[in-house]
């Protein structure tokens, strides 16, 4: 790959386009600008048109912000984001993107880039292709920043039936052999077609793992024993007044809800 690298801006703010716009024309041996968009949308149709090997790509914008944007490309150029907003997840910038640039953006900040710009071109990272690490990390990035869809009820069998069954209703997930069930303050148990883990990324963050065979929701725990080897016994609110054991690798779930 040779330098200068075709490169694209984008970002709604015309004060901070134009700043990046003036650095980066400092560096022209490294970067040539060959377009600039507002919003999302519109950074979509430069990256088709131009095929760039370096975006720089704020992060809160209209129509798509910088996350839709990335989840709609089909091959990931260099990205670099740049933010104003140091609330976003830096940790995962540094993890999963080339480099974030934190506005205003300065000069000294723009070398370490380059560098790492370079260092990455010369272990023979190539741009535009469908699969690389950067591309790969950086969709995982979008994945895990993805908020969960908020659910109120799961749906069960009964019959000939399938019943809502609201989630302030139900006390707990059991799993037993290869089978998972869902328990309800009024005693009632049906089974589901979940997996106690693919529950877990749907729940609220007060349905609690405490075993490998057992959910619980902490809103229905009406006591908390201590049991053999460490364990504890949780005790469920419901008319059968469930009693769930605790798994030895969940004792710091059991003591953060003792420490509440």
């Amino acid at each position: 790959m040779t330098f200068p690298l075709k490169t694209i801006l984008i970002d709604d703010e015309p004060l901070a386009l134009s700043r990046l716009k003036r650095l980066l024309e400092k560096h022209q041996d490294t970067f040539v600008i060959v377009a600039e968009a507002k919003n999302g949308a519109e950074g979509l149709l430069e990256i088709d048109k131009h095929n760039p090997e370096v975006i720089f790509l704020d992060i809160e914008m209209p129509l798509l912000n910088g996350f839709e944007m990335l989840a709609k490309l089909t091959k990931m150029p260099l990205v670099i984001f740049s933010t104003a907003y140091d609330q976003y997840a830096i940790r995962a910038f540094e993890e999963n993107s080339v480099d974030y640039l934190l506005k205003p953006v300065e000069n000294d900040r723009l070398l370490k880039t380059i560098d790492k710009i370079r260092n990455i071109l010369q272990a023979g990272f190539k741009t535009g292709e469908s699969k690389n690490p950067y591309s790969d990390n950086l969709l995982r990035l979008l994945e895990e920043m993805k908020p969960k869809k908020e659910i109120f009820s799961l749906s069960v069998k009964s019959g000939d039936r399938i019943l809502l069954i609201p989630l302030t209703e139900i006390t707990h997930f059991e799993a037993e052999e290869k089978y998972v069930f869902l328990n309800t303050l009024d005693g009632q148990k049906y089974l589901l077609n979940y997996t106690l883990t693919s529950l877990e990324e749907k729940l609220p963050a007060h349905y609690l793992r405490i075993s490998r065979a057992g959910i619980v929701n902490s809103h229905h725990i009406k006591e908390i024993q201590k049991h053999f080897n460490g364990k504890y016994m949780v005790v469920m609110r419901d008319r059968k007044v469930s009693q769930l054991q605790s798994g030895s690798t969940y004792t710091e779930v059991i003591r953060h809800l003792l420490d509440n």
